[in-house]
């Protein structure tokens, strides 16, 4: 089942034609052809152009996708050029180089040394290829980050850890592309992630999540989450959360192994077990590497804003969440940082 959703709240204020997007994730999964982007920035008037999905992140179906940010034209030449090299056969790390010797972005007069990217594709025997690139003059702080099936990076930032953590979300959560891509935007949902929201106690003002299967048409993904604009001082991530929630339960098959969420994961203060509308649970339960019982909750039943689990309590390290309804019982791992 597709679903677009656009949450719109745009403010026509002033907006800079520069340093589009702040931290982002491109990614691949050679197990289903699946490829996904998401990201966020705080960037005011982003709303008057749709926000950022349709401008630092393009993908072809079945094959790869690349984030183009910081110190973009508007339309995105240069991942347009991007776009095309990757139709025409070239590797991430050919077409990084590509852009650098072939920056397209005339309308700026800026150079490739402003430029951010992060690529990720599956060769034709179907093996992923990831490749990133930082330019030294974009705003601090700035690097990226890739890994066997993904790349993060991130400019304006707060500090590395938006990159570690969003790193360390994507590979320690369990479940689909999109479950994974969530988590990794959870992981940078704290004040200031980008620099510039710093004052107004959120990590960025607009954020997007996009996901494509491998026979999905071009342009027409199976999920599409784009958070145009948020109000001063209200969580755009926040929002994604809640939209990814909505589109989870949605889906056709409401198995207790299908449809329970846990977020965030890995876990710092809170974490919250969602599960469909009106599903009764018998008990959740929480259990360190031990065995031993640090949570239960019994006859709960399934709400829009799940359970909250303080784990300010637990020590770091590997938990599991076991969730039993009258039919059966399923466990959640999570990590507790």
């Amino acid at each position: 089942m597709k679903k677009n959703y656009t949450f719109l709240i745009a403010l026509l204020l002033s907006f800079h034609l520069y340093a589009q997007d702040t931290f982002s994730i491109i990614a691949v999964d050679p197990a289903t052809g699946e490829v996904g982007s998401a990201g966020a920035s705080c960037v005011d008037g982003i709303g008057a152009f749709g926000g950022l999905i349709d401008i630092i992140t393009d993908i072809i179906p079945g094959r790869g996708g690349v984030n183009s940010q910081a110190y973009v034209c508007i339309p995105n030449s240069n991942l347009a050029s991007a776009i095309e090299q990757m139709e025409a056969g070239l590797s991430p790390d050919e077409i990084i180089d590509f852009l650098v010797n072939n920056d397209n972005c005339n309308s700026q007069n800026f150079n490739p040394a402003f430029r951010q990217y992060g690529i990720a594709d599956l060769d034709p025997q179907g093996n992923p290829r990831t490749a990133g690139f930082t330019g030294n003059l974009a705003d601090d702080f700035k690097d990226d980050i890739q890994g066997a099936t993904y790349s993060v990076q991130g400019n304006i930032l707060l500090n590395e850890t938006v990159l570690t953590n969003m790193e360390n979300n994507f590979n320690n959560t369990d479940g689909n592309l999109a479950d994974k891509l969530m988590a990794a935007m959870q992981g940078a949902n704290f004040a200031g992630a980008d620099a510039r929201c710093l004052d107004r106690g959120t990590s960025s003002t607009a954020a997007y999540l996009v996901v494509y299967q491998a026979t999905d048409a071009p342009g027409d993904p199976t999920l599409r989450l784009n958070i145009e604009e948020m109000p001063f001082g209200e969580e755009p991530i926040d929002s994604l959360q809640i939209l990814y929630d909505d589109f989870v339960l949605s889906l056709p098959d409401n198995s207790l192994e299908n449809n329970v969420r846990i977020f965030p994961n890995p876990v710092s203060d809170q974490f919250q077990v969602l599960l469909p509308p009106a599903t009764f649970i018998s008990k959740i339960e929480v259990f360190d590497m031990s065995g031993k019982q640090v949570y239960l909750q019994t006859q709960f039943t399934g709400l829009d804003t799940g359970e909250v689990i303080d784990s300010r309590s637990f020590t770091k390290g590997v938990y599991f969440v076991r969730i039993t309804s009258p039919q059966k019982t399923h466990t959640l791992k999570i990590i507790k940082n």
